[in-house]
């Protein structure tokens, strides 16, 4: 009996409207999107429809500039990267040219959208977060690991676009969503900076783990973590979220935390670190998707 070899299924490009998609990170953007509707819904006052679409369609644009931007500026160390390597920009699929027009664009219709659509402020925090997400923040990163704090600015920047808004000007209750989102994206990007060193490395980035270590990595994420219970549970007591929500930061919270103190003992590792980085991707929209819920009860 003679055996025939099996044909391997033929790897087809995906088609080119995927990969403009794809420049945009459309998971990424719409975490940003639940942020900054959770922004908006907690705002003192009720949102109109067409103020919330608005919002939501403003901040999807202004994020998935950034991130197109972002991948036009680093596709030369996306090639580098084991887990970026296959993105349209590395894999000659796309040309710079195309991610170049695809983040410009989307800004150029972004902007008025926030500004004139809503109010000018909004408008201002977006191009702010843009222009600081692209041209500090991105170079920055292959320079100093502190640019992971940095960053965490513009990226919490959807969270106080929802809350200018709806108020056109940023109150407490604002800035502490806000700082939510910023102290989220340290034990976040640290995590996946632990498990993924080498390649981070490699690529020419600066992350904490290759300059201070590992162990002391898990101690500052540690940290991180308890500043992000407190500071999420301080929405309560400031009359910005209700008891639901309470209920909720603080279980999670805890969770959360108590994952996190795994951290400490010397034979935590990558699993560790990638578990609790898959972990924050559960927390925050959960978080911010109570916070919706009970912000319209």
């Amino acid at each position: 009996m003679i055996d025939h070899p099996v044909a391997k299924p033929v790897q087809t490009d995906p088609p080119v409207w995927a990969d403009m998609v794809s420049l945009s990170k459309p998971r990424i953007t719409l975490l940003n999107m639940i942020t900054a509707a959770g922004g908006m819904v907690l705002a003192p006052g009720t949102p109109s429809l067409a103020a919330m679409v608005a919002m939501l369609c403003g901040t999807g644009l202004m994020v998935g500039a950034a991130n197109a931007l972002n991948m036009y500026l680093e596709r030369d160390i996306d090639r580098r990267m084991a887990r970026t390597k296959k993105r349209p920009l590395p894999t000659g699929r796309l040309s710079p040219r195309a991610a170049l027009l695809v983040g410009v664009g989307q800004a150029v219709i972004a902007t008025p959208l926030l500004s004139f659509a809503l109010n000018p402020l909004t408008g201002v925090i977006g191009v702010l977060a843009l222009v600081a997400y692209v041209m500090v923040y991105t170079p920055l990163k292959q320079r100093t690991s502190h640019a992971t704090f940095i960053g965490a600015f513009p990226g919490a920047a959807p969270a106080l676009i929802g809350w200018t808004a709806q108020t056109g000007s940023i109150g407490i209750g604002g800035l502490v969503v806000f700082a939510v989102i910023v102290i989220w994206q340290m034990p976040h990007f640290h995590a996946i900076a632990l498990f993924r060193k080498k390649d981070y490395v490699r690529a020419g980035l600066k992350v904490l783990p290759d300059r201070v270590g590992d162990a002391a990595t898990r101690r500052v994420i540690v940290c991180y973590l308890g500043g992000q219970l407190l500071l999420s549970v301080a929405l309560y007591p400031l009359g910005v979220a209700g008891m639901w929500y309470l209920v909720t930061a603080a279980l999670l919270g805890v969770a959360y935390f108590g994952y996190g103190l795994r951290g400490l003992s010397a034979a935590a590792g990558p699993r560790w670190a990638r578990r609790l980085f898959l972990g924050s991707l559960v927390y925050l929209p959960v978080l911010f998707a109570v916070l919706v819920a009970d912000g319209l009860l």
